[in-house]
Parts: C-alpha cells; sequence; structure tokens
C-alpha cells in the first residue's frame, strides 16, 4: 500500500553510491594444479578407508566360512513316520532293557 501523500516507500539512492558493492578476498584465486592436487589428496584418503573396509569384510567372510555360519545351503533332515516312532520309543524307554533291545533292533 502506497503511503497517503503520495511518497515512495523505498527511496531510490540519488547520490551514485554502490548499494552492494562486491566483495573482495584477500587471498589468491587457487590455481588449477593447487584444486587438482587437493582432489587427489582426498582420493587416496579415501582409497586408504576402502581398503581398511574391505580387508575388515574379508576377514569377517573368512572367519563366518571356517565357523560354518556363512548361511550356505542347510537342507533338514528327512525322517520319516516310522523313523519318528522309533526314536520317541527309544527316548521314551531309555536306560531299561526294552530300550536297549529298541537300539539293537533299529540297528
Amino acid at each position: 500500500m502506497a503511503p497517503e501523500d503520495g511518497t515512495q516507500t523505498n527511496p531510490t539512492d540519488t547520490q551514485g553510491t554502490p548499494t552492494n558493492p562486491p566483495v573482495e578476498g584477500d587471498s589468491k584465486p587457487i590455481s588449477l594444479y593447487d584444486k587438482t592436487e587437493a582432489i587427489v589428496v582426498r582420493q587416496e584418503a579415501a582409497n586408504k578407508k576402502t581398503e581398511e573396509l574391505l580387508t575388515r569384510q574379508e576377514t569377517l567372510h573368512a572367519n563366518q566360512r571356517l565357523s560354518g555360519t556363512s548361511g550356505g545351503n542347510v537342507e533338514a533332515k528327512m525322517v520319516t513316520p516310522e523313523q519318528q516312532k522309533t526314536e520317541k520309543a527309544k527316548e521314551f524307554f531309555k536306560g531299561t532293557a526294552l530300550g536297549d533291545a529298541i537300539v539293537k533292533a533299529d540297528e
């Protein structure tokens, strides 16, 4: 909304001085060589970190394989109903003469 007397709400600079002078730094511009050298240093540090992580991963996988927990294909042993009955009878009569007879008969 404009004021009632018709004056401008945002007066312009009539003296000719710049309102936003450019920011000038004291440092010299970075050369292409310096930029490239900085990139190479960062890349070498990243490569070193990647190599450390890869070594740790290889050790972890080797330990998993040696311990048998690497998640290989494990198939459940298929047991017939007759074998289940025999195993349950062995467990029930364990330590008795009948249990010993079941074990001998199963062999």
